[in-house]
């Protein structure tokens, strides 16, 4: 028994050692990686005319395509690619029009019909002119510095950060726009049951939240949360419209006249939806743990309380058949 402790304790002591000989030397690692990389981008800004190995480097870790400090190696990869010329060598002054494919093509900028259809530098320029990636006074054949290279890399980044969000909007509204018809389809659809089943009291209509049907004129007994018979066989014809939609979560909210005081009638409303959510449940409408239930009271009143029709109205619960 002593052996196999001081076996653990030598192993757990070893540990210990070990992350504080590796831990450090790997953020010392990152650092001098970071430092490296900091000291490359300075020297890249006071370069008067870049190579087209630099370049490479650079456009390629930029454009998230290819991260190596080799610049031969980036190079070789932007040819292969054909996003670099065949004729130029990894040493050559680097030429702005080359330089433009190059970002091009990193970049996966589809371009104009022109440079689609010939895949030329001289394209590629014009494309990031008319982008105005490329602005000032310009001409294809003018050397490229590390600064002028930077600048065209910036822009780059964030046009593409423009594109990613404009494309994330477009993604929300279709989404949004595709959840507005799944709601109006499924509304539809429990409206005509309703209909066909002469369901008293009783509506249905889309919200931000989701599907809403409302029982209005629920009826409960005084001054309490027990639905009579009556109600139940309302609900129960509510049950087995929700037994039909496929895994689902549903918010029952509890409205009350305005008799008795604020917090009373919250109190009382959220009762009153805790009721109708056990019968539901105890139906197979849904899971327990897929149902929220909230009172409001008489703080969201639909009718004038002076009117029958308005008290009805107001004396309400709300079953929404929630987005996922």
């Amino acid at each position: 028994m002593k052996k196999k402790y001081l076996f653990f304790t030598i192993k757990f002591y070893f540990l210990i050692v070990l992350c504080f000989l590796v831990v450090p030397a790997f953020l010392s690692a990152q650092a001098q990686r970071r430092q490296s990389t900091a000291n490359e981008i300075e020297t890249l800004l006071n370069t008067s005319v870049v190579t087209y190995a630099q370049a490479s480097r650079f456009v390629l870790e930029a454009a998230n395509v290819l991260a190596t400090g080799n610049p031969e190696e980036a190079f070789n990869y932007a040819v292969g690619q054909n996003w670099l010329p065949e004729d130029v060598a990894s040493g050559d002054p680097a030429r702005l029009d080359r330089i433009s494919l190059l970002l091009v093509g990193s970049f996966k900028i589809n371009g104009g019909i022109m440079y689609q259809i010939t895949n030329s530098s001289h394209y590629a320029y014009r494309e990031l002119v008319h982008m105005n990636v490329i602005q000032g006074r310009t001409t294809p054949r003018m050397s490229v510095s590390g600064e002028r290279l930077v600048f065209y890399i910036n822009r780059l980044l964030g046009l593409q950060d423009a594109r990613e969000l404009a494309e994330n909007r477009r993604q929300v509204r279709l989404y949004a726009r595709e959840a507005a018809i799944r709601r109006q389809a499924l509304a539809a659809e429990i409206a005509i049951i309703i209909e066909e089943q002469a369901i008293a009291d009783t509506t249905v209509q889309t919200t931000d939240e989701g599907v809403m049907i409302t029982l209005s004129n629920i009826m409960f007994q005084a001054d309490s949360a027990v639905l009579p018979n009556s109600e139940r066989g309302k609900l129960q014809e509510i049950a087995r419209i929700l037994r039909n939609i496929p895994v689902i979560k549903i918010k029952i909210a509890g409205h009350t006249t305005r008799v008795g005081t604020d917090e009373y009638l919250l109190t009382l409303s959220t009762a009153r939806a805790q009721s109708v959510a056990n019968l539901l449940v105890s139906l197979g409408a849904c899971e327990a743990g897929n149902v929220t239930i909230v009172g409001y009271g008489a703080t969201r009143p639909l009718g004038d309380e002076s009117t029958p029709e308005g008290m009805a109205a107001n004396r309400r619960v709300e079953i929404i058949i929630l987005e996922d």
